[in-house]
């Protein structure tokens, strides 16, 4: 037999439900309007600033002939290391050891009648001034066998440096003028970076030089994303700044003690700031408007007030706040957009090392 169910019995348990619905809404927003807030914190710490950079060899320079000729011979090959003084290029020297045989022979002939003519002048027989004119003209052929000497030389292109040989421009059997490229040489034993620094940056750098601090050291990060070995010392700032970039250039040196650099590579340089007393906030904890940065900063009795704060370096996830906030002030960490300024809020305090410890804030 079916059970009927009474007016009263239906209407009582329509209110229950609708009252523990009621209770439950109120519970879920009371939830939801209990925010997290938390302080600044105060904390030495770096950050890292990266410039574009182009990695030079501290010694590249163009091998040319000195001479005119056949190039008879390569005595190396591309990309090869070479030693100061190792033979390169021999030009076909056959020309030019005629002119210095040439030259001997001439000197030779001025050489024995300056004699004749010494012997003449010490009996009398010939003036004090025919002396001095065969004595020129021997000087003379002995030059001339020098010049010719040196023309020979240079039929040799020699390695001025130790260095890598880059690639040929000339094939033996090539017909080279005087002055042709035969190839270029790269002493990588050291490596100059030129990177170039905005002017507030520049002040900031000659300003900690003046106080005494030592050479800024600096680190190199390659293409493949991978940081340099060997740590560089900047060494030389260039005369002027760039009118249209507001920069200057910067030079840095590394040693490459491997050879892993090359000439013409680019990478980024990286420099390690030190941050003392940095007043830091999480970024999240920030909203901006119309370019402006802004927090809300929550008081003891609830209410919120949008403040507008001055930021000064960025870090990853944080903030460094240069004015507009203190370090005992409470701001909201979360819920930015679900409140306005003058709201009143219910909120709970959330410890601001362990709010960084989770932003993965690498601090000194």
């Amino acid at each position: 037999m079916n059970k009927i169910t009474s007016p009263q019995s239906v209407m009582i348990g329509l209110l229950l439900l609708a009252f523990g619905c009621h209770s439950s809404h109120e519970h879920n927003e009371h939830e939801a309007t209990n925010f997290p807030v938390t302080h600044a914190v105060v904390k030495d710490t770096s950050i890292v600033r990266e410039y574009v950079c182009q990695i030079h060899s501290i010694n590249h320079i163009e091998l040319r002939s000195q001479e005119r000729g056949y190039l008879d011979n390569i005595y190396i090959d591309e990309g090869d290391f070479v030693k100061k003084g190792q033979l390169l290029f021999q030009i076909m020297p056959k020309l030019y050891e005629a002119e210095v045989n040439k030259a001997k022979a001439e000197a030779r002939v001025a050489e024995i009648e300056y004699y004749n003519t010494k012997s003449l002048a010490d009996s009398n027989v010939v003036s004090v001034n025919e002396l001095a004119i065969t004595k020129a003209k021997f000087d003379q052929a002995k030059a001339e066998v020098a010049l010719a000497e040196a023309h020979l030389g240079f039929t040799q292109v020699r390695a001025p440096f130790d260095g890598i040989i880059d690639r040929f421009h000339v094939r033996p059997g090539s017909l080279v003028d005087e002055g042709e490229l035969l190839t270029t040489l790269s002493d990588n034993s050291k490596m100059w970076v030129y990177f170039n620094v905005p002017e507030a940056e520049y002040l900031d750098y000659k300003i900690a030089t003046i106080k005494g601090d030592s050479a800024q050291k600096v680190q190199l990060l390659m293409a493949n994303n991978k940081v340099f070995n060997q740590e560089g010392i900047i060494e030389t700032i260039e005369a002027d700044f760039n009118h249209e970039t507001g920069n200057i250039p910067f030079r840095a040196t590394f040693p490459n003690p491997n050879g892993l650099l090359r000439n013409g590579e680019t990478g980024n340089i990286l420099i390690k700031e030190k941050l003392e007393n940095a007043l830091l906030i999480p970024q999240k904890a920030t909203y901006e408007v119309l370019e402006k940065r802004y927090v809300f900063v929550v008081h003891e009795d609830g209410k919120i007030e949008a403040r507008q704060i001055e930021l000064g370096e960025e870090l990853p996830h944080l903030f460094e706040v240069k004015g507009g906030l203190k370090s005992d002030e409470m701001i909201l960490l979360d819920g930015l957009r679900k409140v306005r300024h003058n709201d009143e809020i219910e909120f709970h305090p959330v410890s601001a090392d362990s709010v960084i410890t989770h932003l993965n804030l690498y601090a000194e």
